[in-house]
């Protein structure tokens, strides 16, 4: 398999990076409710941590993405396919792609309105870019929250889109981001 995406499929890179950020955001989710439901404040701040180093391995790993992404050719859409469920595929890929990058640095923002350090696996802390501030840190909590639910929504539909393009359109929408032999 190549490094590099071709007009049929993408590289491994491509598909390393979007299968690790799948996993690391469904790992988000899952700290999130863990860490509501804590037994501690201990165990809560532990799971946040844990979610903030996870956000900021996301932001970094989106950035990395979009860079490859800019630096190749990108996988052609089935020729059959209508114009409108094309401009709707680019634009949910954009906003996917917006979406994890400005989570994370939402989050970033609200820790550092709340006065909360943040550090990426205890390896390093990243500087506040601003001081505290209760309003401020009420609005980023906010503005996290929703992006996080329109996260789930948007991956929501390009999960089932993905499955109708494999299971009634029977083209290679799907395969092309999964490592299969010709591809």
């Amino acid at each position: 398999m190549r490094i590099k995406n071709t007009a049929n499929a993408y590289g491994w890179l491509a598909q390393l990076l979007h299968w690790v950020v799948v996993v690391l955001v469904i790992a988000q989710y899952v700290l999130v409710n863990m860490a509501e439901s804590a037994d501690t404040r201990m165990q809560m701040f532990t799971l946040f941590a844990r979610h903030k180093s996870i956000g900021v391995t996301i932001f970094t790993l989106a950035l990395i993405r979009l860079l490859w992404r800019f630096m190749n050719t990108q996988p052609t859409l089935p020729s059959g396919m209508p114009h409108w469920q094309q401009s709707l595929a680019k634009i949910t890929h954009w906003l996917l792609y917006a979406l994890i990058i400005l989570l994370p640095v939402t989050g970033l923002l609200g820790s550092a309105a709340n006065n909360y350090p943040v550090s990426w696996f205890g390896v390093f802390t990243i500087p506040a870019i601003i001081g505290p501030n209760e309003a401020l840190a009420d609005v980023f909590h906010d503005v996290h929250g929703v992006l996080a639910g329109t996260l789930a929504l948007i991956a929501s539909i390009h999960l089932l889109a993905a499955l109708k393009h494999h299971f009634i359109n029977k083209d290679d929408v799907l395969r092309r981001m999964i490592w299969t032999r010709g591809h």
